[in-house]
Parts: structure tokens; sequence; C-alpha cells
């Protein structure tokens, strides 16, 4: 934090500000803002940002840390070249005696050396130069275009569009040249084809490179004395300029990304071209093709063998790695070829044997065997089903089937008794009926239950008379205790009109028995009634 003055703060504050520092270091609370408005960085150490005691800064600030004494008299101007100030008309005491200038020396001088000089002839007396002192600041010193004068360029374009119209004016004239001779010539046909050719030399091509600068294309050359050591070969050219860029093959901003820092589209830029005629199918195509599978393949395979305990590293021995790859893949086809045997000497092979006879493939056969009413085999043999190496027809537990030979409710069970526990007891047809009657009684209990909870039981509800509803004809009353009730009615109405016999305890109570009820009735005023007013 970049406080002004280093003041007194009580433990709860100091503490406050160091969890304040915490949280803008977390990006958690906004950073602190100095006297213009900008942020101050909040990793910036305390020594740093705490300003002298002697500055007096009551708001956080770093301008401690700035130049702030500027010096006038640094500037970034530059010297008036050739700039005059005076034109003097005879010599003056003190000045050139070559020239007449005031603003330096004979030996200083830089005009051609005269016979006899302009102190002695008092004519031609040059002007005094504009002589100019300031001291540059730090970026004047070290400005390299600082005093150059953008108008000049000019001279740099007209010596090269000289050069452009030079050799444009020599090409027309050698062309001139060989149309003269074609006409001059007639020697028929071959004169005619020797033209041709000449023309089509004569059509020059700028955007063509030098065949000197094609045959340097893999041209490697050696730097010696390099800023990294030693002597490197680099190539010249690393591609085709030809070649369009990938970056170029699509335009529109929503397709394939390109990386400029790594020079990578990992997606194909023009999915929906024709593949034939794309030379470029994203970074992704090569890398799951060709060698780079092959060497991703290698680096799993070396992973794995390490991590197995074998002492093999791809990068620290590349050779090693690669040998083992390629003896691990001799291995692997070995351990199938031999197990593909293994199985076919076992169980042989069908594709390889001869064709089966048809009467096996449609279950027919020259066997004749009769049978009677009953199904019963009269003459002939039975037919043997096959049979597996697992135990079949095994019937245990008093059961007449097997186990699988009932189905219900997803569950499997036996046939015999529809029981779905395995290895229990058979309990036969009593069993199926004891289940069935379990099962309606269930249900019967079900639908009861049910039948409860949408009808439930009406309570017959004692007859009383409730408040702002009519009294019922079967209501019974107790005349004492009606008397009681009217008296305490009167008196309560009587503490209502005069509020000085109000007491202060007031008793509450929501019962209200009959005769209350029927005393208020009695007491209270009917506003339909018209001799109210005489009551």
């Amino acid at each position: 934090m970049a406080t002004a003055s280093v003041a007194f703060k009580s433990r709860e504050d100091h503490r406050k500000q160091i969890e304040l520092e915490e949280a803008r270091k977390a990006g958690l609370a906004p950073a602190e803002v100095d006297e213009d408005g900008k942020e101050i960085n909040p990793h910036i150490p305390q020594y740093m940002s705490s300003a002298p005691w002697y500055l007096n800064s009551e708001k956080p600030s770093l301008k401690h840390q700035r130049k702030w004494k500027s010096d006038p008299n640094y500037t970034k101007s530059w010297y008036d070249r050739g700039a005059k100030i005076y034109q003097a008309e005879k010599y003056r005491k003190g000045a050139c005696q070559n020239c007449g200038a005031m603003t330096h020396t004979a030996k200083a001088c830089m005009d051609r050396p005269r016979k006899i000089g302009a102190k002695y002839t008092n004519k031609n007396i040059a002007p005094d130069e504009k002589i100019e002192s300031f001291e540059l600041d730090y970026d004047g010193k070290r400005d390299r275009w600082n005093g150059y004068d953008p108008s000049t360029y000019h001279r740099v374009v007209d010596l090269y569009e000289a050069k452009e119209d030079a050799r444009k004016k020599y090409l027309k004239e050698q062309q001139i040249k060989k149309l003269e001779e074609k006409n001059n010539n007639q020697e028929g046909d071959d004169a005619t084809s020797d033209g041709d050719e000449e023309d089509d030399d004569l059509r020059v091509d700028e955007a063509k490179v030098d065949e000197s600068r094609q045959m340097d294309f893999a041209k490697v050359e050696k730097r010696v004395r390099t800023t990294g050591g030693g002597s490197t070969g680099t190539v010249r050219n690393l591609r085709i300029r030809e070649d369009t860029a990938k970056y170029l093959l699509n335009l529109d901003i929503n397709s394939a990304h390109y990386d400029p820092k790594t020079r990578s589209m990992r997606e194909d830029p023009l999915p929906d071209a024709d593949p034939n005629d794309k030379f470029y199918l994203g970074d992704n195509q090569y890398r799951n093709s060709g060698q780079a599978l092959e060497f991703k393949q290698m680096n799993i395979h070396s992973w794995e063998a390490f991590d197995k305990g074998q002492d093999m590293h791809m990068q620290a021995a590349p050779s090693q790695a690669e040998l083992l790859y390629k003896n691990f893949k001799v291995a692997k086809d070995k351990l199938k070829t031999h197990t593909k045997d293994t199985i076919m000497e076992k169980y042989g092979n069908a594709s390889t044997e001869d064709e089966i006879p048809m009467e096996l493939l449609l279950g027919q056969s020259e066997r004749q065997v009769e049978y009677d009413r009953a199904g019963r085999i009269i003459k002939g043999q039975e037919v043997i089903l096959p049979k597996s190496k697992y135990e079949e027809d095994v019937l245990a537990n008093n059961h007449t089937t097997v186990w699988g030979s009932w189905w219900r409710d997803h569950q499997w069970g036996y046939r015999c008794c529809q029981q779905t526990i395995r290895n229990s007891y058979c309990t036969g047809s009593a069993g199926i009926e004891a289940a069935e009657a379990s099962l309606d009684l269930m249900k019967a209990n079900i639908a009861r239950k049910e039948a409860c909870e949408e009808s439930p039981k009406k309570v017959e509800e004692k007859k009383m008379a409730a408040w702002g509803t009519d009294v019922p004809e079967d209501l019974e009353l107790n005349e004492e205790a009606l008397a009681n009730a009217l008296k305490k009615e009167d008196e309560r109405k009587r503490e209502e009109k005069d509020e000085r016999k109000r007491k202060y305890n007031v008793k509450y109570t929501n019962d209200v028995t009959p005769e209350e009820m029927e005393a208020y009735r009695m007491k209270r005023v009917h506003h339909e009634d018209p001799m109210k007013d005489f009551m």
C-alpha cells in the first residue's frame, strides 16, 4: 500500500490494514487509487510504496518514485542546419581571417582557403552561422532519427524510379531490336518458330524469382561467432512462397482458429471443400496420421513400460525406446498368432472345412420312426437330444419342474408351485391356492383402507347456539342460569355507559354458555325494531 506517512496505528487497525492488503493482492478487493485516479499495484513492496516523511503527502501516491524534478534546460530539439543569422559587409575584429564570419576562427574554417583572406580584401564576407547549445534529455540522446528531415526521402524515391524507367527503356529497345531482326530474316518456317521462342523470352515476368535465388533454395549457410556462440546452419527458405498461407485459406471469422504464436491451425479451414483439391487439412489431420501417429504410440508405450518398472525414457534414450517398441510389436504379433492357432486347434476352423451336408443344415435324414396314437415309439429309435456339460433336468426339494420354468413379474420360479424363491420346498397346488388367497386378502385390505381414507366417518356434533346464528328449536336453557346471565349483561352495559365504573382488571374468556348467549340476544338492540327507542 502506498501510504503517505507513517502514523501510529492500534493493533486492530494494523490487523485490518494487513487483511485489506491481502484481499487486494488476491483480487478480492479493488486496488488503491492515487491522486491522479490511477490504480496502484498491490504487489509493490512497502519500502517502495511508502513515501518519505518529509514530503508530507496526505494521499497515497507513487510520485516519490518518479522523476518529479523536471529540468527545463533539457530538450528534444535538434540543430538548425545551415541557418545563417547575420551577413556583414566588411571585416570585423575577431572574425575569421579566411571567410570573415564571427562564429569561428581561421583554424576551424570549413571554406576553401583563399589566396588573400577576407581580413585584407573586405570582400565576400561569409555570413555568421547559427550556433545552438542545448542539452538533450533521455529520449533525445537515444533517438536515432532525431534531426532527420522526412522531406529528403523523396531523393531515394526519385533514384529508384529513375532505375525502373531505365530498365523499362532498355527492355523496350531490346524488344524493338529483336523485331527488326525478325522482319529482316526470311528463312521460312524455322525462322518463324525461332521468332516465337524469342517472343516468349521477351515476356519478362517480374514476379518470378531469379534463377540464382531458386538454386539457393536448399542452400545451408554458416554463421560464425553468433550471439549464441559457435556456428549454426540455417536454411534460407523454409517453404515455397507461392503457397497460400494457412490463415488466408478461409477469411471467415468463425472458421478454424489460427494461433499466430505457435503458427498452428488445428481444425480444417475448409471442411466443405473437396478433399482431392485441398493440400492442407489442419494440424490434427497430420497429428493423427502417418509417422506422427506411430510416434505417439511409441510415446505411450514408453510411459506404460516406465510405470511397470522398466528402465526406459523416450527423451533420454530415444534409440533404446524405439528398439524396445519394435520388439514389443513383434512379441505381440507372435502372441496373437499363437493364441489364434491354439483356438483353431481346439475348436477347429469352420471356414477351412468342407461344406456341411444339406440334410444336417435342414434337420432332415432318411431314418424312419413310427409312433402310436399316444405318441409312443413303435418302430425306430428315439431322437437323442444333445446335452451340454451342465446338469440338466435335476429336480430337488420335491419339485416336479426345474428352476426357470416359470416367469412372472420379472422373476423366475418353479412352474409346479409358482414359487420365486430358489431351492425352496415344493408346496404343489395347495401352495398355489394359498398364495392366491393371500394375494386376494391383501388386495381386499388395500381396497378397504383406501375407501376409509376417501370417506371419513362423520361425527355428530352437539347442537349449541353459536355467535351470529339462530337459536335451535331443541335448545334447553336453565332458568336460574339465565337470570344470572341477564344480571351480568345489565351490569356490563352500565359499565359501558359510565367509564368511571370500569374495573382495571379485565377478565376475558372464550367459554360462552347457552344461557349467556340467550341473555345477549335478549338485551341487544334490534335496529330493525320500530319500538327500539322506547325500550
